[in-house]
């Protein structure tokens, strides 16, 4: 479960921004939007955080990048000690020329099976800097390692006496563009194990429809179809074929340069396709390809798996642009799952970036799950939560307050204009 993460000088990140999980004191919808942590006699007391939380702003004020550094954090955690000649995938901010050649900073603060970890590092595309990880196994913080770089270009290593395992090994095998998790975690350390395995297996983008149509013939079929009706699309079944990969499948448009590399990789394999059956009101049963529906449809076919998924397994699930091709009412439907205790039994997570202002709504969402993201004068993006500004708990009108640009985040449409106008006034 993710408590907190931060990134700093990356992309049009400059400085620390911060998303909080935890939530806050108010007791706004306590019982179905707070995750509540019940410890066991004994065990230190953990936060409550929250099942959701979503980012607001303009376009180009830096909610696409900011959601892209928690996917870079995993990538190099997941990658780095296998990828050995790839960049890591790191960018920092371009507008300062103090910053362009620092490393970005990535930091996350995880709950896993009880205990509280914060593990962080800052790099750049060619080499790790620094690297830590801190443990709260009985409520006290524990320093299981601090990595820094030394004076021979390499870099030095101190490891708490908490932290157990061959660690002489762990270092000599670690490369300067690896992380030490990740090294460690290969070698099978089985206390570093349960880190690494969150960023691999409990952190999820959402992606394409391969993930639902692998869950449909894999794991449950009947529950894609199920949850796809109750989001109000008519249909009465999902067929999954498999068809060899062919040429044919590739658009006419793609350069051929591209189509070669495609050609390349997946000659040979087994390309998986949907069809939408669907009963009319003769009798007849209608299958449509998944490309001849709507993109509306095709977009929730590709949520539907990695959804059901996540609430199965208590994953942390990132969505940029959720109500790109979805309707207010879908939007308003999937966020509200996440609030569905019958539903949400494992601590499954929601973080999203969205321009639908309809869900600004203090009815389904709690103040401190609101989050602002918008570039300062310096071209930089700044992270601000809903709670700076205060709003009056119930009465506020959220989405009218937002639309009149009190939060801010919100295009600069006329000052644009005015400044266009004048550049090519005679």
């Amino acid at each position: 479960m993710l408590i907190e993460f931060s990134v700093a000088n990356f992309k049009s990140i400059k400085e620390e921004a911060r998303l909080s999980l935890v939530a806050s004191r108010n007791q706004e919808h306590w019982s179905t939007h707070v995750i509540q942590m019940r410890p066991s006699v004994g065990s230190p007391v953990l936060p409550h955080v929250l099942g959701a939380a979503v980012v607001y702003g303009p376009n180009a004020g830096g909610k696409t990048n900011f959601l892209m550094a928690i996917q870079a954090m995993q990538q190099i955690v997941t990658l780095s000690s296998t990828n050995v000649d790839k960049p890591l995938p790191v960018e920092p901010f371009m507008f300062d020329p103090k910053t362009r050649h620092e490393p970005t900073t990535f930091d996350a603060t995880l709950l896993i099976d009880g205990v509280r970890y914060q593990y962080g590092f800052s790099a750049t595309r060619s080499a790790v800097h620094e690297e830590w990880l801190y443990a709260w196994p009985r409520g006290r913080p524990q320093l299981w390692f601090y990595r820094q770089p030394d004076e021979s270009e390499d870099f030095s290593v101190k490891f708490g006496d908490k932290l157990g395992g061959d660690k002489l090994v762990w270092r000599r095998a670690t490369r300067r563009n690896a992380l030490l998790l990740s090294t460690a975690a290969s070698l099978n350390s089985s206390q570093l194990q349960p880190i690494w395995k969150w960023f691999n297996s409990k952190l999820h983008t959402a992606g394409g429809r391969a993930f639902t149509l692998r869950y449909c013939d894999e794991v449950d079929k009947d529950a894609i179809v199920d949850f796809l009706r109750a989001a109000g699309l008519a249909l009465d079944d999902i067929r999954i074929t498999e068809e060899s990969f062919s040429e044919d499948m590739l658009s006419d448009d793609l350069p051929k340069n591209h189509k070669d590399l495609f050609v390349k990789d997946l000659q040979g394999t087994k390309i998986r396709k949907a069809q939408f059956v669907h009963a009319v009101k003769n009798g007849d049963v209608v299958e449509l390809d998944a490309e001849q529906e709507s993109a509306g449809t095709q977009k929730m076919l590709a949520l539907a798996g990695p959804w059901l998924d996540t609430f199965e397994n208590g994953n942390t699930l990132v969505i940029d642009e959720l109500e790109a091709h979805l309707h207010p009412g879908l939007v308003r439907f999937l966020v509200q799952k996440f609030h569905d205790p019958n539903l949400n039994r494992n601590g499954a997570q929601l973080i999203f970036s969205t321009h639908n202002t309809s869900i600004l709504d203090q009815s389904l969402l709690r103040r401190d799950q609101i989050w602002f993201c918008e570039r300062d004068r310096q071209l930089a993006t700044v992270l601000s939560p809903l709670s700076d500004f205060r709003p009056r708990k119930r009465y506020e009108n959220l989405e009218r307050a937002y639309l009149a640009g009190r939060y801010g985040a919100v295009p600069n449409v006329r000052a644009q204009a005015d400044s266009t106008a004048h550049a090519y006034a005679p």
